[in-house]
């Protein structure tokens, strides 16, 4: 995207004192220090704002961007590198942090641990009835010989002698343009502004140790397959105080052998032979619970679907279940003994031979049974 105009990032005009340069800065770099402005562009922003401070506030190259503009500077080699130059250094250089913001104190602010993924695999009945389950994880744990510390017991870690402390080395280099200040991490102590001269051996001056844990991971009852369970604070732990990550879980449900499942009813295909279907009967149904009586009507017809309700799954943010739906299936034997031929002649000499076309399919009939 095309630089927008200085004059206009720091709301002055184009003959603005320098003291004026420096009042709209100071006000919008408090606004947008992304310490304190949690918007998703605020560093982007108070990177503008920098860039342009740097670039008025100096005469030199104040007078060549009034002249050439952005093109100017570039030339000449006096636009700000952001590769080499710190935006929050021309900060605290040119107002001493301002309420205590620097680089030093976002390198080591609390930072919240990463969080952890894993998956386990249930069977249906589980993730129906919901159920505790042992997950083996494997996470960093404070190590217990240093205890955090990561230097050999009866040492302590020592202040950095190449960065004094503060986490960051710079150096200023002269341009054509004027003094420019390059920060980066100190190379010796990582940006910590700590030293540790004789590590733990347990943890090679980590703090931490990575260890197997078993956790308990207690699953509701409804999870269905892809379902994320989430257990704060069992993820990675955090650096400089900050709180450890999350634990997330996904679940995987095993088919069942007899039951499908459609958001929380059970459905459930049932096969019964000609004679219960034309005289009734009753019959076991299995379900979740356990085995229940269903009564089969005379003169069912195949695809007949009987509710029992409340005896599908628990609904996973509500209280109450689903049902359980017996989409009824009838058999035709496909060999007949001679009693059984005997029978069935009989019968067929009674229903007659007719045919009719039947005017809705039977998945059409099933479908509105089942609700789309």
């Amino acid at each position: 995207m095309p630089k927008r105009d200085y004059y206009e990032v720091l709301g002055v005009s184009r003959s603005a004192s320098q003291d004026e340069i420096k009042a709209s800065f100071r006000k919008l770099a408090r606004q947008f220090h992304p310490d304190v402005n949690k918007e998703p562009d605020a560093e982007e922003r108070f990177k503008e704002i920098n860039e342009a401070f740097m670039v008025l506030s100096d005469e030199e190259k104040r007078s060549i961007y009034d002249r050439y503009g952005h093109e100017g500077l570039r030339s000449t080699g006096g636009m700000p590198d952001w590769n080499t130059i710190d935006p929050f250094e021309i900060f605290e250089q040119f107002f001493g942090g301002l309420g205590g913001f620097s680089t030093r104190q976002r390198r080591n602010n609390p930072r919240r641990g990463e969080d952890l993924y894993y998956s386990i695999t249930m069977d249906f009945e589980e993730a129906a009835a919901g159920a505790d389950h042992d997950l083996e994880i494997t996470r960093d744990e404070v190590c217990e010989v240093c205890k955090g510390t990561g230097a050999e017991s009866g040492t302590s870690p020592e202040t950095c002698n190449t960065c004094q402390g503060r986490g960051e080395v710079r150096q200023v280099r002269q341009t054509f343009l004027g003094s420019m200040v390059q920060v980066t991490t100190c190379p010796q102590c990582g940006g910590s502004g700590r030293v540790i001269t004789h590590k733990c051996k347990t943890c090679s001056g980590s703090g931490y140790e990575r260890k197997k844990l078993t956790k308990t991971i207690p699953v509701p009852a409804g999870v269905d397959n892809g379902t994320q369970v989430r257990l704060a604070g069992e993820g990675q732990p955090g650096s400089n105080g900050g709180p450890r990550g999350n634990l997330y879980i996904e679940i995987k449900v095993k088919p069942h052998k007899y039951f499908r499942r459609r958001n929380d009813d059970v459905l459930l295909d049932l096969n019964i032979n000609v004679a219960q279907a034309a005289l009734g009967a009753e019959v076991k149904v299995p379900t979740l619970e356990g085995d229940v009586k269903l009564t089969i009507p005379p003169g069912t017809q195949p695809g007949k679907v009987f509710r029992l309700r409340n005896k599908g799954i628990s609904h996973l943010r509500a209280s109450g279940k689903g049902d359980q739906l017996v989409v009824v299936n009838v058999e035709i034997p496909s060999r007949l003994n001679a009693e059984q031929r005997k029978y069935f002649e009989g019968l067929a000499e009674t229903l007659g031979s007719e045919v009719l076309p039947q005017e809705r399919s039977f998945l059409d009939i099933l479908k509105d049974m089942l609700g789309g």
